[in-house]
């Protein structure tokens, strides 16, 4: 009997509007793939494919038929073993769908280790230690900004990241300068994500008006593409500059490393459901060690399912920075996992049992 992927399907709703400089959202569509032998159906690979609308290059109102007529591909192959010549043949047909990519990796992963959800044996998948994150402040009005920044500080976190770009300006700087009379650069660290929302013709004037409140990074400060002018603000900016939507649809060590090497920012952010799974987030990383170029990994709105996937990683990586990964409690409905956050880290609670779709 052969191995056998399966398609599933949930709307996970948002607590609030979570709003970026491209808009706001109430709910996400996410997607996931299960891997199973039909003589062991109870042994199971979960995957998650989430792409998001308006950023990811694989996203449509049809994926979720796309992803079933992909898994209708692979199940009549009606393959014994999961790393045969027509296997290898198949996932590289996928290159055009990097969360789909994601989904498959992480569901063989899984699967191929015990299907436990536990990737990789490193002391975050025993419970020994937590995995260090940024707290996510989103955009709204000052009064629910103001609250999210006061929880997370109450909490513990000694790093925020900030939505900016969606609001009128002048707010922001308002803001930020509330948050530095609270807290100064020793005790609190600032990462800012503009979603590229300036443009290239105020953009470095806006950077020095963000350098008084002692900035770590600002991710993406215009559209990506704009590669000569995301060169120069690299050059003049006061603080680190960090690409983040620069990344995506980017395959290849050699385009990869051109790109880094053309741009040279100080950071880069990684998403592995936009970059294309684990393998494509490895070369991006070795690309930018070689050029001196540091990192962190992200997630991008995914359910509890794919954001364990990416902690597994992250663990395995042992990069000191704060990540990217609190994003768990975002949804009303997310999936019950043994992820729980524990002042400004997350950690995996063995105790907790997993749900899954069904």
């Amino acid at each position: 009997m052969p191995f056998v992927l399966t398609p599933f399907l949930r709307e996970l709703s948002f607590k609030f509007d979570a709003r970026t400089s491209r808009g706001a959202m109430q709910t996400h569509l996410a997607h996931y793939i299960r891997v199973h032998h039909t003589d062991a159906p109870q042994v199971q690979g979960w995957g998650e494919c989430s792409p998001l609308p308006g950023l990811s290059p694989d996203y449509s109102p049809t994926f979720h038929k796309l992803l079933e007529r992909i898994c209708q591909k692979y199940n009549d192959l009606q393959l014994e073993a999961p790393e045969t010549e027509e296997s290898l043949a198949f996932w590289q047909t996928l290159g055009a769908w990097p969360s789909i990519c994601f989904a498959a990796e992480t569901a063989w992963v899984d699967y191929l280790r015990g299907a436990k959800r536990m990737l990789y044996n490193t002391p975050f998948s025993r419970s020994e230690k937590g995995i260090r994150i940024n707290g996510l402040i989103w955009m709204g009005d000052l009064a629910f900004m103001r609250e999210q920044i006061e929880k997370k500080m109450a909490q513990g976190f000694k790093c925020l990241k900030l939505k900016i770009g969606g609001l009128d300006f002048a707010q922001e700087l308002k803001i930020l300068k509330e948050i530095r009379s609270i807290a100064g650069p020793n005790d609190l660290e600032l990462r800012l994500d503009a979603n590229g929302a300036f443009s290239p013709a105020n953009a470095e004037e806006k950077l020095r008006d963000l350098a008084a409140f002692h900035i770590h990074s600002l991710e993406q400060p215009i559209k990506a593409g704009q590669l000569e002018e995301m060169k120069l603000l690299c050059e003049v900016s006061p603080f680190p500059i960090a690409l983040d939507e620069e990344l995506i649809g980017i395959s290849g060590e050699e385009n990869k490393w051109n790109l880094l090497n053309l741009i040279r920012p100080q950071y880069i952010i990684i998403k592995p459901t936009l970059v294309g799974g684990l393998v494509s987030s490895r070369e991006w990383i070795q690309v930018a060690t070689s050029l001196g170029i540091d990192w962190w990994l992200t997630s991008a709105l995914e359910s509890n399912i794919g954001l364990n996937a990416i902690a597994q990683f992250a663990s395995d990586l042992n990069n000191t920075l704060p990540q990217g990964l609190g994003t768990g409690q975002l949804y009303h409905n997310n999936f019950a996992s043994p992820l729980e956050i524990r002042g400004e880290e997350l950690w995996y609670n063995p105790e907790k049992t997993w749900e899954f779709p069904k």
